[in-house]
């Protein structure tokens, strides 16, 4: 037997242990081992990001509810209206720091800032439309 013949019986799909045939480089029996073994080693840090990514777009929907139904380009709300609509804190895209030090906390183009005795100004930035 031939080192050749020796390598191309050795070579089995990562993902269901059938053997490969055709290109040496050729990792996968088909698209489905391929995509099922991706998407397997991926599954934790994918489920990670859609958990994030699905609080972000929720605080978002929360904040956008908020400022349309109120026609006004910024609204004091009190935490427990937002925390009993669902709202996190602790999660955001980018932070703002405006010239006298405040910070807001924006999820997309949604931000919200503290204030005093549990009360948030929530804003929309039209200029990440642009």
């Amino acid at each position: 037997m031939t080192q050749t013949q020796n390598i191309m019986e050795e070579r089995k799909c990562l993902e269901c242990g059938e053997p490969l045939y055709g290109r040496v480089d050729k990792k996968f029996c088909s698209d489905q081992c391929r995509n099922t073994y991706n998407n397997r080693l991926n599954g934790v840090v994918n489920k990670y990001i859609r958990k994030v990514n699905y609080i972000l777009r929720k605080n978002r929907r929360i904040m956008e509810e908020l400022i349309n139904n109120s026609e006004k380009d910024a609204i004091k709300i009190h935490r427990n209206r937002l925390t009993d609509k669902g709202f996190s804190f602790d999660y955001y895209t980018n932070i703002y720091k405006t010239k006298s030090g405040k910070y807001y906390y924006f999820s997309y183009e949604y931000g919200f800032t503290k204030l005093n005795d549990d009360y948030f100004t929530i804003v929309k930035r039209e200029e990440y439309l642009k």
